[in-house]
């Protein structure tokens, strides 16, 4: 499975931006979705996952800010983000998980798309 990111940048507070995310190698969308961030110094953390059935989940940092979304068709998700704000400049990737339920670690998608760059700036 490949993944590949876009729609990274650099916004202003209080902009937006939409990532998206294209999985390839696969005929089925039988999988989760996540995405995850790191900024400069920082663990990777989990941002928001969708599952195969369309369930979402976010971290507490973003709720009522992003939006997942799937398109299963195309095989890409995406990441509206709204209301942008310094403290979420990093690196996102999106990443294909296998799990049931509720995942959130990083060790448990074993397949990553290379991130984009989100810069947000004060």
């Amino acid at each position: 499975v490949q993944l590949q990111a876009s729609g990274g940048g650099l916004v202003m507070t209080g902009g937006s931006l939409r990532l998206s995310c294209t999985a390839s190698g696969r005929t089925d969308s039988n999988y989760g979705m996540g995405w995850f961030r790191q900024a400069p110094g920082k663990e990777r953390e989990f941002v928001s996952s969708i599952n195969r059935s369309g369930v979402t989940h976010y971290a507490d940092s973003v709720k009522g800010r992003f939006t997942i979304s799937r398109v299963n068709a195309k095989k890409m998700v995406y990441l509206q983000m709204n209301s942008l704000k310094p403290d979420d400049t990093a690196i996102y990737y999106c990443a294909i998980t296998f799990q049931y339920g509720l995942v959130w670690k990083t060790d448990e998608y074993p397949y990553w798309g290379q991130g984009t760059l989100v810069t947000v700036s004060s």
